[in-house]
């Protein structure tokens, strides 16, 4: 018996009803909106928010800042990809103790050789951690701290160091890296923030005072595993260059994961292999073709390495910055076909890539005017503007 073949068309289905996306399957809330995706992108702060009021009708600014800020179901953390995402806060153990673990173990020798090569110290790893333990207090003692407040209470992380050379070398300021590094260890959060939503500057607090306990730590295989699994279920079929490209993992990682889970292999269209959870072989049903608009780098948009199923590969120059960041996108009916940019008066249009029927394009106005609305004049700034967002032609 052959593989289960699972077609573009079908994963487009499932991408317009499990993340949210699809007008007809918004969901109810704001960790309700993390979850569809395993996790928003929270690279620009503003992004949270635009992603979230994409998948969720009726929501406001203050919605999501109480998720966040309040109630505390949602936390910002740096992991997959040394990436800050936003994950529900159920899902900070696996994030934790698999991707930020691997993240902190780089960053270590990152800091540890700037430090070096900069003569701040004789003895790097022995400076790291006193400056780890020194942040960490100051921290707890005010209960939250900027980055700037920080280097006034702590003289060791008072400076810089120059990274790299050339055209690509900077000074860098250390508070940052080992409140960073604190993070990636699950001692520091970032919390009440300084700052509108589309512009905030984090204030640092002690994780466990933060959430009201520490975060459970679990074995890598296991919060790998996890994280897969939720991936899986959110992004899935997807092959294993998927999966590692979005892990930040190495194949033998994912290849492990994937056996723990008992993932089934399926044939997709490229011709070439993809994984699901066994539980997960249902043919999709029909669905009304949807319009959607989600911000820069939003969760849906980078979930997988592969992309041709959902992006015409002649856009992505258009679509996508050179270093592969998604500008803004407009949707029809699982596919990405243009951007969405806003007028001096705050007006949101519509840019698209190629001519569209006009179904498509009465549905994504609709949506430019449902986005329009929740801004409601607010401006949003970005710096990762696509060549078709800025008006510029691809040489």
């Amino acid at each position: 018996m052959g593989r289960l073949h699972i077609s573009d068309e079908q994963r487009r289905r499932r991408l317009g009803r499990r993340h949210g996306v699809a007008p007809a399957h918004r969901v109810l809330d704001p960790v309700a909106a993390a979850r569809s995706v395993v996790a928003l992108h929270a690279t620009e702060p503003a992004s949270v928010h635009l992603a979230v009021a994409a998948r969720v009708d009726g929501v406001g600014v203050a919605d999501i800042d109480r998720a966040l800020y309040e109630e505390r179901s949602l936390a910002k953390q740096l992991a997959m990809r040394r990436t800050l995402f936003t994950f529900p806060r159920e899902r900070l153990p696996a994030a934790l103790s698999g991707p930020s673990d691997r993240v902190a173990r780089a960053l270590v020798v990152r800091i540890t050789g700037a430090v070096a090569r900069n003569g701040i110290a004789t003895h790097p790893d022995e400076w790291l951690e006193e400056a780890c333990r020194a942040v960490e207090g100051v921290v707890r003692e005010a209960g939250a701290l900027s980055n700037a407040e920080i280097r006034e209470r702590v003289p060791m992380v008072r400076g810089t160091v120059a990274v790299g050379t050339g055209r690509w070398g900077q000074d860098v300021h250390l508070s940052p890296w080992v409140c960073t590094l604190l993070s990636l260890r699950g001692r520091l959060v970032r919390g009440l923030p300084t700052g509108s939503w589309t512009a905030p500057r984090p204030r640092w607090h002690a994780t466990d005072l933060w959430l009201g306990a520490p975060v459970e730590t679990l074995a890598p295989r296991a919060a790998f595993a996890d994280l897969v699994r939720l991936w899986l279920e959110r992004f899935g079929p997807g092959t294993l260059d998927d999966i590692v490209w979005w892990l930040g993992a190495t194949k033998g990682i994912v290849r492990t994961a994937l056996a723990d889970l008992s993932a089934l292999e399926v044939e997709l269209d490229d011709p070439s292999t993809g994984y699901v959870l066994p539980d997960d072989v249902e043919e999709e049903p029909d669905m009304e073709p949807w319009a959607a608009l989600l911000p820069v780098l939003d969760a849906t948009t980078m979930g997988w390495k592969g992309r041709g199923f959902y992006l015409d590969p002649d856009d992505v120059a258009h679509l996508f910055d050179t270093n592969g960041n998604a500008g803004t996108t407009a949707w029809w009916d699982g596919r990405i076909v243009g951007c969405w940019v806003q007028s001096p008066e705050g007006a949101v249009r519509v840019v698209t890539r190629h001519r569209l029927p006009r179904a498509a394009v009465e549905g994504l106005e609709v949506e430019a005017d449902r986005l329009t609305g929740w801004l409601c004049g607010t401006h949003v700034r970005t710096t990762y503007s696509s060549r078709q967002m800025k008006g510029e032609p691809v040489g």
